[in-house]
C-alpha cells in the first residue's frame, strides 16, 4: 500500500512537471507561430493582388449566413475563413475545402471588382507528394487566373463552368482545389456583386 501512495506522488509530481514545461514552452511560441502565420497570410495577400500595397489591404467580416448559403449551394465541404478588401480593385477571400486527399486545402483567391480571378495562392496543403502537391506549382493554379467565371469544373468530370484540367493522378486535389475557388467565386458574387 505505501508503495502505490509513493508511486503516485511520483506520477503526479512528473506530470506536474510535464504540464508546467509546456505551459511554458507554449507561452514562448504562441507568439513567433503568430507572426510566422501572419506573414504567410500576407504574403498569399501579395501573391493574388500583387499590385497591390500591403497597406491596402482591409479586413472584412464574413457574413457567416451568406457563407454557409454558397457551401450548401456549392455542395462542397468547406469554409469561407476571412475576407479583406483590397482598395477598390477587390477582395481576397479565404476559403477551406475538406475535401483534399491528404485533409484540409485552404486557398487565398483575389478576385478584381469586375469578378475576374486574379490570383490563387494555396496557403496550407498535405497531398501526396509528387501527385497532390503539384497543385502549388504555376502550371495548375494558373489556370485560375485572369478567367471571369460563374463558376470552375474539373474538366473530366464536365458540367457547366470554366473547364481546369486536372493533375494527372490527383483528380481529388484538382477537385477540392477548385472547390475552394468556387467557394470564394460564390461568396464574392453573393456578397459583392
Amino acid at each position: 500500500m505505501n508503495k502505490i501512495i509513493k508511486n503516485t506522488i511520483i506520477l503526479t509530481i512528473i506530470t506536474l512537471v510535464a504540464g508546467i514545461g509546456l505551459g511554458l514552452v507554449y507561452e514562448i511560441t504562441k507568439e513567433p507561430i503568430a507572426q510566422t502565420q501572419d506573414a504567410a497570410k500576407k504574403k498569399a495577400w501579395q501573391a493574388v493582388f500583387p499590385e497591390a500595397d500591403i497597406n491596402s489591404f482591409e479586413a472584412v467580416e464574413v457574413d457567416e449566413k451568406a457563407a454557409e448559403q454558397v457551401i450548401t449551394e456549392l455542395g462542397i465541404k468547406g469554409s469561407i475563413d476571412e475576407v479583406c478588401k483590397v482598395g477598390e480593385d477587390g477582395y481576397v477571400i479565404t476559403t477551406t475545402d475538406k475535401e483534399g486527399y491528404g485533409g484540409d486545402i485552404q486557398i487565398t483567391v483575389g478576385i478584381t471588382a469586375d469578378g475576374t480571378v486574379n490570383g490563387v495562392s494555396i496557403l496550407t496543403i498535405n497531398e501526396t507528394a509528387g501527385l497532390g502537391m503539384r497543385a502549388k506549382e504555376p502550371s495548375f493554379y494558373e489556370q485560375y487566373q485572369g478567367k471571369q467565371a460563374e463558376r470552375f469544373v474539373v474538366s473530366k468530370d464536365g458540367g457547366a463552368g470554366e473547364p481546369i484540367d486536372a493533375l494527372s493522378g490527383a483528380t481529388i486535389t484538382s477537385r477540392a482545389v477548385t472547390g475552394a475557388v468556387n467557394a470564394a467565386l460564390g461568396y464574392f458574387q453573393s456578397v459583392f456583386m
